[in-house]
């Protein structure tokens, strides 16, 4: 027969340390880590609406052939000329700008004019991608059926380079994307 004298119940309290009173020092611990974390959480919006590193957008369900069909209509617009066998696209300064992530490429080239307001949409017509506008920290995950508008303003002129940062499949490395931002 089993012996059973060590168990408790739910009514008689175990023997330890684990119900002696918290000691003063711990209990000053605890209550500054609480504070900490509040004013952490009460910061999060101003970070949000002040910081800039999470730009709020439009986004919105489509199907991934109608953003390609939208992505081909702004090519077929704004196209000024071809690089490497891309379509080089300069929409005019307030215009929505299309970027279409698919294997294993960005699609157009986009050619921007610095200190002009565009609303860029991303989306993929196949997989996951995601986006990292380099050298500029600007991540984003681009995800087949969804459509991220973001407003953007081009700070400076330059070569950019849009490079995949979400694994998606054997062409990965190669899937790199450009955007000129012109004076």
């Amino acid at each position: 027969m089993a012996d059973h004298s060590h168990a408790h119940s739910g009514i008689v309290a175990p023997t330890g340390v684990w119900w002696t009173d918290v000691p003063k020092q711990e209990k000053i611990w605890i209550m500054v880590a609480f504070a900490w974390c509040m004013i952490l959480f009460a910061m999060m919006p101003l970070w949000h609406i002040r910081g800039g590193q999470n730009p709020s957008g439009i986004r919105s369900k489509v199907a991934p052939s109608d953003f390609a069909e939208r992505t081909e209509r702004f090519v077929q617009e704004y196209k000024v000329g071809e690089e490497n066998g891309y379509p080089v696209v300069e929409p005019p300064p307030g215009s929505h700008v299309y970027l279409q992530g698919r294997m294993w490429s960005w699609y157009p080239v986009l050619k921007l004019k610095k200190d002009a307001e565009y609303t860029l949409h991303l989306s993929s017509t196949d997989v996951n991608h995601g986006f990292s506008l380099y050298p500029v920290n600007l991540n984003f995950q681009v995800i087949p059926g969804y459509d991220y508008g973001l407003r953007i303003v081009p700070k400076t002129a330059g070569d950019f380079r849009i490079i995949c940062n979400e694994f998606c499949g054997i062409g990965h490395h190669l899937m790199v994307g450009k955007v000129l931002v012109v004076e």
